[in-house]
């Protein structure tokens, strides 16, 4: 099962006039199965309990599709260290793989087997898996992030999304990239006068959106489901299609790696302008690197 590609621009607009000027609920005939599912959990309108915890989604990469398998898990350990460090211990994380990894000794780290032999690449039938098991991975209200196996969450973010209590989600913004090859860090933010070119980091990354998900309502899972069919630049469009607009998160609260030799887009021969954006928006100052490398654990 390949990627779902994206809405086109022009049909994404009309959507959101549908459902949010002319209170339209039901889904139009050239709507993709994401639009659908959006469309019915926005019928569905959801009472917002509040939410209890944050449950992180990994797909992790299996070894037959890597060159160095130790090396990607370590990373994956930096990554669930990331979360282990949080000041808020209300969260979980779950990872699916084909081969179970070596995993922290931590109750809120889980691992679930992925058993589908289909050849090519498995990241969205792996995040699938994951979000359609949701249900019996958790039983209380909270917010649900896919977060990929080399990315690193800043420290006090879950403590911020249960703080907040935003009634759609969060997302991220403002985040860091790193370039492992020359240790370069660049912020990822909202263009500016100084930065015409600058992307957000929800542009760039797929650890970049956390929604609010209720386990007893069968339409927050299925939209969950199709939504991480798509690559991320679609999440925060059928957030705002669902009737679950993203709020931004209040500092870089995720960091993401490139060129440590096993990047998924490297693969795909993608990862060449993210460089280019790093050497474009480094960060220069010691004091702003050194807080940033406290603040992820590095």
């Amino acid at each position: 099962m390949a990627q779902v590609p994206a809405v086109p621009k022009l049909s994404r607009a009309w959507h959101l006039v549908l459902a949010q000027a002319l209170g339209h609920t039901e889904p139009t005939t050239d709507m993709v199965p994401s639009e659908r599912a959006a469309m019915a959990l926005r019928a569905a309108d959801l009472p917002r309990q509040q939410a209890q915890q944050v449950t992180f989604l990994i797909p992790l990469v299996g070894p037959q599709h890597v060159g160095d398998w130790p090396a990607v898990i370590a990373r994956l350990q930096d990554t669930l260290h990331s979360f282990i460090r949080q000041d808020n211990a209300q969260w979980q994380a779950v990872i699916c793989c084909q081969d179970r990894p070596d995993l922290p000794d931590d109750p809120r780290i889980t691992y679930l087997p992925f058993t589908d032999p289909t050849p090519g690449n498995d990241k969205w039938r792996k995040l699938r898996v994951l979000t359609e098991a949701l249900p019996d991975l958790t039983d209380r209200p909270g917010y649900v992030m896919s977060f990929d196996a080399d990315d690193l969450l800043r420290q006090g973010t879950v403590t911020e999304m249960l703080r907040r209590q935003d009634p759609g989600g969060y997302l991220v913004q403002s985040g860091l990239v790193m370039d492992v090859a020359t240790g370069q860090i660049a912020l990822a933010d909202r263009r500016s006068l100084a930065a015409p070119m600058r992307k957000p980091f929800w542009k760039l990354c797929g650890s970049c959106a956390a929604l609010y998900h209720d386990p007893a309502e069968p339409a927050s899972t299925a939209f969950l489901a199709e939504m991480t069919q798509h690559e991320h630049r679609m999440f925060p469009y059928l957030a705002r299609l669902a009737g679950q607009a993203l709020r931004p998160l209040s500092r870089p609260s995720v960091l993401y790696m490139l060129n440590h030799g096993e990047n998924f887009g490297a693969r795909r021969g993608r990862v060449g302008y993210k460089t280019r954006f790093v050497q474009r928006y480094r960060i220069d100052q010691p004091e702003t690197l050194a807080g940033i490398r406290m603040d992820f654990g590095m």
